[in-house]
């Protein structure tokens, strides 16, 4: 049974379901950042997925890749999968700007999180959903 890790689930906020993954939005509002999680059980890396199930998540990749790209307009779009904090399976599809405090390094650890006010955070969950749609 597909259960979230507790610490996507304290730093995050769901946006929905796509047939393979759940997409979820980093609450920090300094960098439009989805993560995708495989909705399966026990999936560490990359090479737990079964192969049938490798080209869903390409392909939902792809998905939040264009939609970031449709509603924000980065600069780069940056797709990674890490797991030293969050072992579930999760990847990191973020919108970078040559602007951002973190360019052209990783964004991790660079600034603290600015989780998104009330007003901000229904704005980019409402034009997410429509570029999904």
């Amino acid at each position: 049974m597909f259960v979230l890790h507790e610490r996507l689930e304290a730093d995050t906020i769901e946006v929905c379901d796509w047939p393979f993954s759940k997409v979820l939005l980093m609450n920090d509002a300094t960098y439009p950042w989805l993560i995708l999680v495989p909705r399966r059980d026990a999936l560490r890396d990359f090479h737990d997925l079964a192969p049938e199930d490798r080209p869903a998540m390409m392909d939902e990749i792809d998905r939040a890749s264009v939609a970031l790209e449709d509603v924000f307009a980065p600069d780069k779009m940056n797709v990674a999968a890490l797991g030293n904090m969050v072992p579930q399976l999760h990847v990191h599809v973020i919108a970078r700007f040559t602007s951002d405090q973190a360019w052209p390094g990783p964004v991790w650890g660079v600034v603290e999180a600015k989780p998104y006010g009330e007003a901000a955070l229904e704005k980019a969950l409402d034009a997410l959903r429509q570029s999904f749609a």
